[in-house]
């Protein structure tokens, strides 16, 4: 385990078979929150991501995810004498990918023989497989779903994301109404500003649009470096900018600080240090 300045802790889980994966507490005032990963590496490739740079190797089984809930769950109560409040399948893969295992690993949490959580308590997050989605609601899940949109025009997104050549905006937005009709659940879509691609008021115009297919929040993200990719985080006043815009359009808005940076425990930081150094 490493400890950051903000005491942050990032976990380094070796598996049966000698792969490693990451999971991360992150302390907060309110809360106690595990980032958990889903896959050993990860298929997508998005060009911001570290994980993306890896090979996927492989499905976590339920009971690997599980576990580094469960352990992240004691260092909490070991090293800040509180429990975990949020779950955040955030790490290392994509979730959708994984849904069988995902989901039998959050059947375990929430079970009162588990760890006896809230489904309000745990959120998936999704590079936006429309059909998954749509999966989602059909099983009529009760967790809260994020989306990493980063952009909400084609062209744009699919340069950072090769995902969306195969699920554009539009299959998206019908896929997310879809599965707000079956769960009334909100949405979140985190979007990462970045300097010089997605940051002026054109972009946030673009995003606000896209948030009026189904009730939603947005969390706007500093962005971490890594060592393979350009990209830089948007000036301060840039992000505010932007942020006020939402806000004016009546977006619940949210800027999301980075937590963890010092140890690359950070969002799109994950895993691939780790496997240099094996």
């Amino acid at each position: 385990s490493q400890f950051s300045n903000d005491h942050t802790i990032k976990n380094a889980f070796r598996l049966y078979d000698g792969n490693i994966v990451e999971g991360v507490l992150i302390p907060m005032d309110e809360r106690m929150t595990a980032c958990v990963s889903s896959q050993v590496g990860c298929s997508l490739t998005c060009k911001f991501c570290a994980t993306g740079y890896m090979d996927r190797k492989r499905n976590l089984n339920a009971d690997e995810i599980y576990d580094q809930v469960v352990l992240i769950d004691q260092q909490a109560k070991k090293n800040y004498n509180a429990p975990l409040t949020n779950i955040v399948y955030m790490g290392m893969g994509e979730p959708l990918l994984n849904y069988a295992n995902v989901l039998k690993s959050i059947e375990r949490i929430t079970a009162p023989d588990g760890l006896n959580m809230s489904y309000k308590r745990i959120t998936v997050s999704t590079a936006g497989i429309a059909k998954m989605i749509k999966k989602l609601g059909d099983d009529g899940v009760k967790f809260n779903l994020a989306v990493s949109l980063h952009a909400a025009n084609d062209a744009k997104r699919n340069e950072i994301m090769p995902i969306n050549e195969q699920n554009s905006l539009k299959s998206l937005a019908e896929a997310l109404k879809y599965y707000f009709s079956k769960t009334k659940n909100p949405i979140t879509y985190e979007y990462i500003v970045f300097n010089n691609f997605n940051d002026e008021i054109q972009d946030a115009m673009e995003l606000a649009k896209f948030c009026k297919h189904v009730p939603c929040k947005v969390n706007l993200i500093e962005y971490n470096p890594i060592q393979f990719a350009d990209f830089i985080n948007a000036e301060g006043d840039k992000i505010d900018a932007f942020s006020n815009y939402l806000k004016s359009q009546g977006i619940n808005t949210n800027i999301r600080r980075s937590r963890g940076k010092d140890i690359d425990a950070a969002c799109g930081q994950l895993a691939v240090k780790q496997e240099e150094n094996l």
